[in-house]
């Protein structure tokens, strides 16, 4: 079958890559034959619109506003906080989409990127007439569809529920059970104050110490900046992405407060092993469980790329949103662009790099020169 041709695909409509979309599109890569976004999602949203009912965007990190939301006239920080976030961010999303003439083609699941014998990148997958070739891939895929799997003896014997955060659906599902949530993010305390809620069971088990912050603390923003250093230091070195959870803490809200006034955060060690009925503590003791939710975080999900040598596990250098090894793939919110307030500054950096490459062909992407102070 005879590929398309284009300029630059963007694997994704999330945050990461409708904002390099919007970027392009600034820099003059507008038409469906310059751009094409494909999003293996059935309508808007990224990943939220996979996420559970019962979340509010109150409930998360702060969800920032896409590059250009204000020509939209609308913003995440006066969102209503009543409805599913899920439901909020789609429609946003999809107004976006609609103002900035995104065009986004879904569903599509890319399954495979590879070089052509030419050196463009061949861009195949489910839901695609034709496989299209492009001078630039950007892939904005996220962490969604690949949550880290627990790596604990027992896992197998184990008879009860286990399910990671990407599966999590209703704290109804769990009502009157004992429930080990396993994860010192947002989602997991999250998951802890919806079990609770509905009657069921929960106990709270991290590998390591949470570090807890005032919400107004200057701490959480120097937490983050090291978080976002630490996440670049690997992205550029071609090292698996630490947790950024594990730098940045938990700011306290008055929510979080409530939890902890409640003994709902009475952090365990982690167990160290599971049997069929629970799970073995660090003291030897057994605890029944009878279900498990895995809140671990994600991996950067890569696996489209592997044709080009591209791995989330064992690493990929990738230096200001380009993979220094992979000619013609940028990797947007990756490593430091991976929280919402730095997609849309590395998108705007990603558009930059991408309209510099169709230009020259150099690689890595050319810089602009830096004039001398004075001159």
């Amino acid at each position: 079958m005879t590929p398309r041709h284009t300029d630059v695909v963007v694997v994704g409509a999330g945050q990461a890559g409708l904002s390099v979309a919007f970027h392009l599109r600034r820099r003059g890569l507008a038409s469906p034959d310059s751009v094409t976004v494909l999003d293996r999602g059935p309508s808007s949203g990224g990943a939220w619109q996979h996420r559970w009912e019962a979340l509010r965007l109150g409930d998360a990190h702060r969800v920032h506003d896409l590059p250009g939301m204000d020509e939209v006239g609308i913003s995440f920080d006066t969102a209503p906080r009543d409805r599913p976030a899920r439901d909020v961010v789609s429609d946003y999303y999809r107004e976006y989409e609609r103002h900035f003439g995104i065009n986004v083609l879904r569903p599509v699941d890319v399954e495979a990127v590879r070089r052509l014998p030419d050196g463009r990148l061949q861009v195949s997958g489910a839901g695609l007439d034709a496989p299209l070739s492009a001078a630039v891939v950007v892939g904005a895929v996220g962490t969604w569809g690949s949550p880290r799997e627990p790596d604990v003896p027992g896992a197998d014997l184990f008879r009860g529920t286990q399910i990671t955060t990407a599966q999590y659906r209703s704290a109804d599902d769990f009502a009157g059970l004992r429930v080990a949530v396993v994860g010192g993010g947002t989602s997991a305390i999250g998951f802890v104050r919806e079990l609770a809620d509905v009657g069921a069971e929960p106990f709270w088990f991290t590998r390591r110490p949470v570090t807890f912050l005032e919400a107004s603390a200057t701490l959480g923003e120097d937490l983050g900046r090291e978080s976002v250093r630490l996440q670049d230091e690997a992205a550029r070195a071609g090292r698996e992405l630490p947790s950024i959870v594990s730098t940045t803490g938990i700011p306290l809200t008055p929510r979080i407060r409530r939890l902890r006034e409640r003994g709902l955060l009475d952090r365990r060690p982690m167990f160290v092993r599971m049997i069929s009925d629970g799970v073995v503590e660090q003291d030897g003791r057994t605890l029944p469980v009878d279900a498990i939710i895995w809140a671990l975080g994600f991996r950067a999900e890569l696996s489209p790329f592997a044709p080009l040598g591209v791995d989330a596990r064992s690493g990929v250098e990738v230096d200001r949103g380009y993979a220094v090894h992979v000619p013609g793939l940028f990797l947007a919110g990756y490593g430091p662009q991976a929280s919402t307030v730095s997609a849309n500054r590395g998108a705007r950096r990603i558009a930059k790099d991408v309209t510099a490459y169709l230009g020259d062909g150099e690689w890595p992407p050319t810089q602009p020169r830096r004039v001398p102070a004075g001159a």
